[in-house]
């Protein structure tokens, strides 16, 4: 299934911190790495997060140019994903 994500991902809407909403509590106090699939959304969410004093990089980009690299895209099984 495209779009799972890694152990320990925590999935934060855009449109809920762009509202003021909390960071969920597992991904405070830690450095967060933020993407999405072009790198837009990413790159607004972590300028979000560290107005908010969050340590937040984005991977410029998003999921498209990771796989453009060549870097493994997996879905939750360990098996080949897709970017949707």
């Amino acid at each position: 299934m495209a779009g799972r994500a890694r152990p320990g991902a925590v999935h934060a809407p855009l449109s809920e911190l762009a509202a003021g909403g909390g960071l969920p509590a597992a991904a405070r106090n830690r450095p967060l790495v933020v993407i999405c699939r072009s790198g837009q959304r990413s790159r607004q969410a972590a300028r979000l997060l560290r107005a908010h004093g969050a340590q937040a990089v984005d991977v410029k980009g998003g999921m498209n140019a990771w796989a453009v690299a060549g870097l493994p895209v997996v879905d939750a099984h360990g098996n080949s994903g897709s970017i949707a």
